[in-house]
């Protein structure tokens, strides 16, 4: 197909669920997150008292039993019932009924999923059990569960949708890259509407200890788990590990008029880049993540004064924050230093290949809301960092479009631009 000839559909999105950190549902995240309530604490999924890192964005108080089955769980890995919960959410939220859907309605409705780990933890968990002696307790599914793929069909199999299911997994920009496709299939008339997301599941002892030993996470902060996550800080150390879901249906505009769907906004731009400098550093110029945002802006027809708010990628270590910094003057020029943005991860931790849906769930809400979340921990901002990030309190915004932001490992970079409808 030509896509320069062809009619480009309009994409809104309709339903919206979450699994947070610092809130379980959609509300009681955008309430905390507006809020600039923590989600961070010291790790009870073990005992994190041998390692040098004892916090993360850990979502608690989370009743697995309600969405995945207890004799299942044993099959299935942590990031199975985050992602039923937040996109059963999801598509209750957009008034979609399953049950009575026919088989041929149910083959319109494809499943996109970004992860970055996957059923990483639950391999781990197999290797513990198989190594202590204990390979009985093994799951008969290690294999299809270790397999990244199987998660989005788990998602499938609870909604009997039975159009394409499918995973993206490109680090930290997985969620990112998995809108911005599904946005494709509908603009471009392959799919009438999608669900879409990302879900990420890594606190567990050997991955955390994997991030450790790259001197990535944050260990200062152990007595003081909410203050550890801290963009654009001159004192910043390292991220914290996150976890959590946060899912989308995604629509054709006219389709979801028909059937009388609110709409919470509209995804008129992605693009998606690498660097092909380094596994996991940034090259210092930051031209390529400024180009990504450039392209993004592009594909929504729309020049970089008329954003109103930047949802950065945000992670709280010294080299990402100082290049996306660099990136986003790159990119807006002297708009960049009136653009308002915030960092999520402050408040969340880094859920990994999920980070980029938690960013478009939080600028849709903040577009909803004429309401920008603030970056927390911000006490002493770096000089290089020189941004307006809404430090400590929300802010009052009124933004037609706005730009979330995603870097990944590999030297990946990707960006949706959103629209309020």
């Amino acid at each position: 197909m030509d896509t320069r000839s062809a009619v480009k559909l309009r994409v809104v999105v309709t339903g919206m669920g979450a699994v947070s950190p610092n809130g379980i549902g959609r509300e009681a995240f955008w309430n905390a997150t507006r809020r600039g309530q923590s989600g961070i604490r010291r790790i009870s999924r073990f005992d994190p008292s041998s390692h040098k890192v004892q916090i993360a964005g850990e979502v608690t108080d989370f009743d697995e039993s309600l969405f995945v089955a207890p004799k299942e769980r044993q099959h299935v890995s942590r990031a199975v019932p985050l992602a039923v919960a937040a996109s059963r959410e999801a598509v209750a939220d957009a008034g979609i009924e399953p049950k009575r859907m026919s088989r041929e309605q149910l083959r319109t409705i494809g499943v996109l999923i970004g992860s970055g780990g996957g059923s990483q933890e639950f391999t781990e968990e197999q290797y513990r059990l198989y190594y202590r002696g204990l390979e009985k307790q093994c799951s008969v599914y290690a294999v299809p569960t270790g397999t990244i793929g199987t998660l989005a069909s788990e998602v499938s199999m609870r909604f009997g949708f039975r159009g394409p299911s499918h995973i993206i997994s490109t680090g930290c920009t997985s969620s990112t890259d998995a809108l911005g496709n599904a946005f494709h299939n509908i603009q471009w008339g392959i799919s009438p509407w999608m669900l879409a997301g990302g879900v990420d599941a890594p606190i567990a002892p050997l991955i955390v200890r994997g991030f450790t030993l790259m001197r990535i996470l944050t260990s200062h902060w152990n007595q003081e788990p909410t203050r550890g996550s801290r963009p654009f800080s001159r004192d910043r150390s390292g991220f914290v590990l996150g976890e959590g879901a946060w899912f989308f249906v995604l629509e054709e505009m006219e389709h979801a008029r028909a059937r009388g769907a609110k709409i919470y906004g509209e995804i008129v731009g992605y693009a998606s880049t690498c660097e092909a400098y380094h596994r996991v550093r940034l090259e210092e110029c930051g031209e390529e993540p400024a180009h990504t945002m450039t392209l993004a802006m592009e594909e929504a027809g729309i020049g970089p004064e008329q954003i109103g708010y930047i949802n950065y990628h945000g992670t709280a270590t010294d080299l990402n924050d100082r290049i996306e910094t660099r990136a986003t003057r790159l990119a807006f020029k002297r708009h960049a230093f009136r653009v308002p943005g915030s960092a999520l991860k402050s408040l969340i931790g880094h859920p990994q290949g999920a980070c980029g849906a938690a960013g478009v769930a939080a600028t849709l809400l903040a577009m909803r809301d004429g309401v920008a979340p603030p970056t927390i921990n911000l006490d002493d901002p770096d000089p290089e960092c020189d941004l307006d990030y809404i430090p400590d309190e929300a802010r009052q915004i009124d933004c037609e479009y706005a730009l979330a932001n995603c870097i990944a490992f590999g030297s990946k970079n990707s960006a949706l631009v959103l629209r309020k409808t």
